[in-house]
């Protein structure tokens, strides 16, 4: 299929109500005509956290509105959409289901096909879609609510080589800045703290890097980095700015540390495989953190193998990888029918055990 096609995607799985059109052509290059992104982090900021019913609310409010700036971003009515796109999960229900809602409104009213994709499978993809990266590569997703290695061979097929069996690295980076003190979201707070700390003032672990797979934990690094604060507190009475940004140094060169070390024994495995051209690809708000990403590549400077990470705007949540990846799987699956329901937890490599266990819902990763 040579023939270009405009794609709405809407996205809206977490605290970012996101549309944006694509153009493109169906498992082929495509380019971004259109993305807005609305925020939540005021919303959520006197909580500490994503409170899932205010960001469902706020999807139902900001959705429609999103829709149409997209539109008028790329210069288009839906008079000129082909199809519609829409993450179908894994994600916070509330503002999963308002998105597949109005994607399917407006599949009804316009007669256009409706692809509900996977969230995952959108940043997976992106370095399709702003490097044209050939497969297989080696993706790391990296964010506040998945960490995984996943080998992705073609447009629907992807293999899980490990994660972690806890924390996801964003979510432990809003904790420790919350207990440390620092605003959120937390992974910008700590990389900015960061900058004037020692790393090496605190002993914080580096878990699960005596076992030889390419599985995480960030659990008891949160909790050790609590430790450390409470052992502060109880000596000084309270965290001076410096102790704010020795206990960040630290935490955020733990983190990177792990996933450095992580990555390395993925790569080994990947090039296992034989890849005419050996890429590490990482997506996800971490991924913007510039000392993780300085030890990902030299990683990948060790073992030859490019290193691939998308513009932060495309790095994070957004609906043009969500309409980018409708169009990258066209060649290879059917268009979803009014049946198409949101959905919390959807793995992208079914094949493989659930690493966080299993339940009614379904498997968590």
């Amino acid at each position: 299929m040579t023939e270009q096609m405009n794609i709405l995607g809407i996205e809206s799985s977490c605290d970012d109500t996101a549309a944006a059109v694509v153009r493109g052509t169906a498992g082929g290059s495509a380019e971004v005509l259109s993305s807005i992104v609305v925020g939540q982090t005021e919303l959520h900021a006197a909580f500490g956290g994503v409170v899932p019913e205010i960001a469902a609310r706020a999807h139902a409010e900001k959705l429609d509105v999103s829709v149409v700036q997209a539109l008028a971003e790329a210069e288009l009515t839906l008079e000129d959409i082909d199809a519609i796109a829409v993450t179908a999960g894994p994600g916070l229900i509330g503002g999963v289901v308002s998105g597949v809602m109005l994607a399917k409104g407006i599949s009804t009213a316009r007669s256009l096909p409706l692809y509900g994709v996977n969230h995952l499978a959108g940043h997976a993809l992106t370095p399709r879609l702003t490097d044209n990266v050939t497969f297989p590569y080696l993706m790391l997703l990296v964010s506040g609510g998945h960490c995984q290695f996943l080998i992705a061979h073609d447009a629907m097929t992807f293999e899980r080589l490990g994660g972690t069996i806890d924390d996801a690295p964003g979510e432990a980076f809003d904790k420790v800045a919350r207990l440390i003190g620092l605003v959120q979201p937390g992974g910008p707070s700590i990389e900015r703290a960061a900058l004037a700390g020692d790393e090496k003032r605190f002993a914080l672990p580096r878990p699960l890097l005596d076992r030889p797979d390419c599985d995480m934990s960030f659990s008891g690094l949160k909790t050790a980095a609590l430790r450390a604060r409470d052992s502060v507190v109880a000596e000084k009475g309270g965290l001076s700015a410096q102790d704010q940004s020795d206990l960040a140094a630290g935490f955020q060169a733990a983190v990177a540390q792990v996933l450095a070390v992580k990555s390395k024994r993925a790569l080994q495995i990947y090039l296992e495989i034989g890849p005419s051209v050996p890429t590490l690809c990482v997506a996800g708000g971490v991924a913007s953190n510039m000392t993780i990403r300085s030890a990902l590549e030299t990683v990948c400077h060790e073992v030859d193998a490019a290193f691939v990470a998308p513009p932060l705007r495309l790095c994070t949540d957004n609906a043009a990888m969500i309409a980018f990846a409708a169009l990258a799987q066209m060649p290879v699956r059917e268009a979803d029918d009014m049946t198409l329901s949101a959905k919390p937890r959807m793995p992208l490599d079914t094949r493989s055990q659930p690493m966080l266990g299993s339940g009614k819902k379904g498997a968590k990763a």
